[in-house]
């Protein structure tokens, strides 16, 4: 990487700018390009990647939209009083933090906000656009990490798709990490087809659903018969206040039942349970009970436990996919990046749901980024 390049700054918008996932985000850039903190869980700091020509941590800037105007410094304090972010981190990094928070401008639509779609997204895009000129950035990824909403019904857009065609028109990059609607809606499908710009999505695969992606073709490759596959989440937070809404659960439990159709061929029995619990914060429990038959029928259980901390397993897998598409688009690669999929539930396009699969695309995506590097 010459010298030039790796001084180039580039932009990462994120909607939903102000929430759990876009401060660990933030914070945790900030600490891994200081040296304060190892990039632990960032998959582009692993040695496949490297010479991919990726932009380095330290060269990412951020700005967004949200429809809250909770000062990111605060909120970065009030997750390390949670235990999401180190005690002390947030002062560390506290001229960054106000640098993004100085780029968050008002989201929408706001209750009362007579606007119509097409005026929405023009006042988007032109945000975004006004970052990359203030910055003098090269150019910018926008990533959708705001609450999951429920299923669009009708031809109106719902939020996400605004913020999604806003990204188009602005010729950014574009990363959905929500089960939300984004890029999905039929009405901008001919729009991102030749819109030219490298988009990804959707919904980051963090928790339940990457387990699910491992031990789904272990019962197929094994050819053990899968029963019932049931699980239960608990969760506070943001996300577990969005979630308690029955159409944005069912939007999000669509990428869990997906994964396990796609890697057993069919769709086991159960479903999947989502509670709010507010006193849990970012954290979260997910369990899983998996009925299945072996030899001669004999019936046997698999159970598994995960609890972690949503936020700070999303967060690297944000910066992973803003390094990978602003890669991506100074090359000209351009429409659904299908080798992105080991990051997402419901990934765009045909390709495989196995995660050691996914992994190998991944590999070769790296690889093709250094090829014409």
């Amino acid at each position: 990487m010459s010298a030039s390049r790796s001084r180039a700054r580039v932009g990462v918008w994120l909607i939903g700018a102000r929430g759990s996932v876009a401060t660990t985000a933030v914070t945790g850039c900030a600490a891994v390009a200081a040296g304060l903190h190892p990039p632990t869980g960032m998959v582009t700091e692993t040695p496949p990647f490297a010479d991919s020509g990726l932009p380095p941590v330290s060269a990412l800037v951020f700005g967004g939209h949200d429809t809250v105007d909770c000062p990111l410094a605060k909120r970065a304090e009030e997750l390390a009083a949670g235990g999401v972010l180190p005690h002390g981190l947030p002062a560390a990094v506290a001229a960054e933090l106000a640098a993004t928070d100085a780029e968050i401008r008002p989201g929408g639509p706001a209750p009362g906000d007579t606007r119509n779609a097409q005026e929405l997204i023009a006042a988007f895009a032109a945000d975004i656009q006004d970052f990359v000129r203030r910055g003098g950035l090269e150019r910018a990824v926008v990533v959708n990490v705001a609450s999951t909403e429920p299923a669009a019904t009708g031809d109106t857009l719902p939020p996400s798709s605004l913020y999604a065609a806003a990204a188009l028109r602005a010729g950014c990059a574009y990363v959905n990490f929500t089960p939300s609607t984004g890029l999905h809606h039929p009405a901008l499908a001919a729009t991102a087809a030749s819109s030219g710009v490298p988009y990804a999505g959707r919904d980051g695969k963090t928790g339940q659903t990457l387990l699910r992606s491992v031990l789904g073709p272990m019962f197929a490759q094994r050819a053990l018969a899968v029963r019932a596959w049931s699980g239960t989440n608990l969760l506070g937070g943001g996300d577990g206040a969005a979630l308690a809404d029955p159409a944005a659960a069912a939007a999000k439990n669509a990428g869990k039942e997906r994964v396990l159709a796609d890697t057993l061929g069919t769709p086991p029995q159960g479903e999947v349970h989502i509670d709010d619990v507010p006193a849990l914060g970012d954290w979260k429990t997910a369990w899983d009970h998996v009925a299945f038959d072996g030899f001669l029928g004999t019936r046997m259980v698999l159970q598994t436990t995960w609890q972690g901390c949503d936020s700070s397993l999303a967060a690297p897998l944000v910066l992973d996919l803003a390094r990978l598409t602003l890669r991506a688009q100074e090359l000209g690669i351009g429409g659904p990046l299908t080798d992105l999929g080991f990051y997402f539930k419901d990934p765009v396009g045909e390709g495989p749901s196995s995660l050691g699969e996914q992994y190998a695309r991944l590999v070769g995506f790296a690889g093709r980024l250094r090829g014409v590097a």
